[in-house]
């Protein structure tokens, strides 16, 4: 699904369109809506609430795979999501002391909301409370994409080629620093028990 698929779905069916979209996809498509706002496509007042609750429903089907597939389905399914077996175990023995401080980090920073999701359904943290503290984390989050597809969104929609390579060399370049080290590492290790 393209950009321009996903625009032509909100032009053409706007609202109805926006919620099952936002479940899916929120942050990508939380900023193509405020950018179509700041064109007079959509209103703010209408969209805020509206990505807000659907999003809140998004994290909440993450939720319940953790809770009710638990380890299985992570092992099974998450390298799909990006999503490794030993970091879903580290979250929720983490969630086990800080559970509310947890879900929100985990929710405003983008690159971790997955796998803190299914960890807080892992932890079997008591819904209301997930409910609570992901609202929470919502807020602000799902704001801050409006506005930003509202003042920058044809900004982004110019260079979300170029942040997607950037990010994608990033990630290369950190995976590589890694497995040198540790080559490194294993090479010196053997030189010195040689000597």
């Amino acid at each position: 699904m393209t950009l321009t698929t996903v625009i032509s779905w909100l032009l053409a069916y706007r609202y109805v369109i926006l919620f099952p979209l936002v479940v899916i996809e929120g942050p990508i498509v939380t900023i193509l809506a405020g950018f179509l706002a700041s064109l007079g496509q959509f209103n703010l007042i209408i969209c805020y609430p509206l990505i807000v609750v659907a999003d809140v429903l998004g994290d909440l089907f993450m939720y319940a795979q953790g809770r009710w597939g638990g380890k299985p389905a992570v092992e099974r399914w998450g390298h799909h999501f990006g999503i490794k077996p030993e970091i879903i175990g580290r979250l929720e023995e983490h969630f086990k002391k800080h559970p509310g401080k947890t879900l929100v980090i985990g929710k405003i920073s983008h690159f971790f909301g997955g796998p803190v999701l299914i960890a807080a359904g892992m932890a079997r943290m008591p819904l209301c409370e997930f409910l609570w503290f992901n609202f929470l984390g919502t807020l602000p989050k799902s704001l801050v994409l409006l506005l930003l597809g509202f003042y920058f969104g044809e900004a982004y929609m110019k260079f979300d080629k170029f942040f997607t390579f950037v990010g994608w060399a990033a990630g290369a370049l950190i995976v590589i620093s890694v497995i040198v080290y540790f080559v490194i590492r294993k090479v010196g290790k053997k030189y010195l028990m040689e000597k």
